[in-house]
């Protein structure tokens, strides 16, 4: 079958936006072709910095033919009921309509047959029609022309089967038409001359001939051999940026790795600093020594091949590096003139947010905070209360200025020396962490206290001003934040009460126009249920469970709660728990039904008088026996023991259900049974809400 052949050859496209416009062009075009009822084998999509390319096999010369029915009035409806239907199907007359008998009456249909079209044709109009729905984050017009695309476009490949496709995309004003064709161009100054295809393996060996490797993943992986080789020649390693090598491949179309020399007078700079700098302003792979640490060496991509071996390349790079590098030392020896606390002041002029005060603000309240968990915890309060006085004064040096994602980082070396407890330091440095369900999270005591208060005072200040993330949209990372909070306790197996710390949290704000810190708490636990689920959803934990735990209130201790979710996973997953569990919803349903019925509970203490069936008399038994049983066990945080002692019930249940009839004649039997079972889920529920359990 033929394939399909799609190249739009333009200026370089962002690399950042290459990945996402190659995923894109494959959606827009498949999603077009399906519409048009063609179905295909296999569809891949490529980009480089100036090609976007998709190869499509097994698509059919000809979309297949179509017949389609309308079902109309019935035969002698009125006149404008058929008159309508004529419109609706595109006819003149009820002549070129069927009669049909349904079986409910004799029905007018309308019926259209639609030859397929030739594929190529179809193609032809598909592809104009992408090109003008593409959802580029950004783009401009060029020329005279009117038409927007990442960048100006110089030619469009358009092959089916080895044909070019008679098509054209306008590109508006004087500009004109761009013909489909066959020819592009290989690296821009390596093969700069134009050459044809005739398929999609013609096209890549040619392009590969021309100086470019058309497959991102390929670039990659030469990239990282290449810098992995050149490292080991200097008895280094290659230290991991995946970020920076999915940028580095977005730049080059034919990349050549090559290393440089760091100048030794920049090394006493922190490494976080150096590596900044050159990833950012220069797209630069750090190298790191044995023993682990930044090397004088780095790693630069170029995009082309040089007579010299990139001699030229190297020396121009190492002399921009040292212009970038001589700027972060100035700063770096500049910082260090000033202490860190002697900045605390200066927070005053940076605004947290206008409704909650400012930078200098947060520090006061986080001190606070800190302290008191630093107590829950056991940590020491007074380094904690110190680390949260110094944890934002980096800010206003002159590195972080210049390098925001070393903020906190800096805050520790600069705290190191001045000779403040280690401790402290460290809780500096890792109080915004975990960033991410990647990121490492904070063990040290006085570190997780800082980074809990942090995160804790700002859940709590945007949640009181109603600043709270909606659907898709989370412009305070709040959502992360809470996430953080939760590794940070469950990771670190703290027994701390979220409602307490919520409004601790809430109390230490001294602005106005607050929300009530009763509300704000609950909305908090509501919001971090949602979270938690998220979080153990990843360690395969049902949401149901978590649902069926917070259901109960008053449970803010999430390492408890993870410990009874975990034991109510183990329990419903069990042979004894999912009987158990249809028989809590087959009692709760009777007596659901039964009490809307009546109009009354049926909540009451069973009658042990009026127990005439042994069966009956077993379950109240057992159900007596369980609830003594598992109220201990319950109070020691015994959750395993406990849904073992509600396994239990499990016999006695199905007993009940197999011999006794629960409405009963006599009303005060029937009555009394449907306490029994009320007794079940009541039984039940002082574990988890077992009405929020699926299945």
């Amino acid at each position: 079958m033929p394939e399909l052949l799609i190249e739009f050859f333009s200026e370089e496209i962002p690399a950042r936006m290459q990945a996402r416009a190659a995923d894109d062009l494959k959606r827009l075009v498949t999603e077009k072709l399906a519409a048009n009822g063609l179905s295909f084998d296999t569809a891949e999509a490529h980009s480089t910095p100036r090609r976007l390319a998709l190869v499509i096999d097994g698509l059919a010369e000809r979309t297949a033919d179509v017949r389609e029915e309308k079902k109309g009035p019935r035969v002698g409806s009125p006149e404008q009921a058929v008159a309508g239907f004529l419109k609706s199907a595109g006819l003149t007359s009820l002549d070129q309509c069927e009669q049909r008998d349904t079986g409910k009456g004799v029905f007018y249909f309308a019926v259209a047959e639609k030859k397929g079209r030739a594929t190529a044709e179809v193609l032809a109009e598909i592809i104009p029609a992408v090109m003008g729905d593409f959802p580029w984050p950004k783009s401009m017009r060029w020329g005279t022309g009117t038409v927007r695309w990442v960048r100006p476009l110089h030619s469009i490949i358009a092959l089916f089967g080895g044909v070019v496709l008679e098509g054209s995309f306008d590109l508006g004003g004087a500009q004109g038409k761009l013909a489909f064709g066959n020819s592009t161009r290989g690296h821009r100054f390596l093969s700069p001359d134009a050459f044809t295809v005739e398929s999609f393996a013609d096209y890549k060996a040619k392009l590969h001939a021309a100086h470019v490797v058309l497959d991102r993943a390929e670039r990659k992986a030469k990239i990282k051999a290449d810098a992995e080789a050149l490292a080991a020649q200097e008895g280094l390693t290659l230290s991991p940026d995946d970020g920076l090598l999915e940028e580095v491949a977005g730049l080059v179309e034919w990349p050549v790795a090559l290393v440089g020399t760091i100048d030794e007078t920049f090394m006493d700079v922190p490494s976080e600093v150096l590596i900044t700098s050159m990833r950012t302003h220069q797209k630069y792979f750090a190298l790191l020594d044995k023993a682990g640490k930044m090397a004088p060496r780095f790693v630069v991509v170029a995009n082309t091949v040089t007579a010299d071996g990139g001699k030229a390349i190297v020396a121009g790079n190492e002399r921009v590096l040292r212009a970038r590098l001589s700027d972060a030392k100035f700063f770096w020896d500049q910082d260090r003139k000033t202490k860190l606390e002697d900045r605390v002041s200066k927070l005053g002029a940076i605004t947290f947010h206008a409704k909650l005060g400012t930078v200098a603000e947060k520090v006061t309240r986080v001190q606070v905070l800190a302290a008191e968990i630093a107590r829950a915890i056991g940590a020491d309060a007074d380094a904690a209360t110190r680390a949260a006085l110094l944890s934002k004064a980096d800010l206003v040096t002159e590195v972080v200025g210049e390098f925001p994602e070393v903020q906190g980082i800096m805050g520790r070396y600069y705290a190191l020396g001045e000779g403040e407890n280690p401790a402290v330091a460290e809780a500096i440095a890792e109080h915004y962490k975990p960033l991410g369900p990647s990121d490492s999270c904070p063990t040290a005591p006085v570190s997780v206290a800082v980074a809990l208060a942090d995160k804790l005072d700002t859940l709590v200040g945007f949640f009181a001003i109603d600043e709270k993330p909606t659907g898709s949209k989370d412009p305070y990372a709040l959502r992360r934040a809470a996430l953080g909070i939760i590794r940070l306790i469950l990771e670190n197996g703290l027994r701390l009460n979220l409602t307490q710390l919520f409004k601790a949290a809430h109390g230490a704000y001294t602005v106005g126009g607050f929300a009530a810190a009763e509300g704000v708490a609950t909305d908090l636990m509501a919001f971090f249920a949602d979270r938690l689920k998220v979080t153990l959803r990843d360690q395969g934990v049902r949401h149901d469970l978590v649902d069926a735990v917070f259901a109960l209130g008053g449970e803010d201790d999430l390492v408890r709660l993870l410990a009874r979710v975990k034991a109510l996973q183990t329990f419903v997953g069990s042979e004894e728990g999912a009987n158990l569990l249809a028989a809590y919803k087959r009692a709760s349903n009777i007596v659901r039904i039964e009490e809307k019925k009546d109009g009354k509970a049926y909540d009451q203490p069973v009658d042990p008088a009026l127990l005439t069936l042994a069966e009956e008399k077993d379950l109240y038994g057992a159900l007596s026996g369980a609830g003594e049983t598992a109220r201990p066990l319950l109070a020691k945080e015994d959750f395993t023991g406990t849904m073992a002692a509600l396994a239990r019930l499990r016999g006695p249940v199905d007993a009940f259900f197999d011999k006794v009839t629960v409405n009963a004649e006599q009303a005060d039997l029937r009555a009394n049974r449907l306490r029994l079972l009320s007794q079940i889920r009541a039984t039940l529920n002082a574990v988890a809400d077992f009405s929020r359990i699926e299945g």
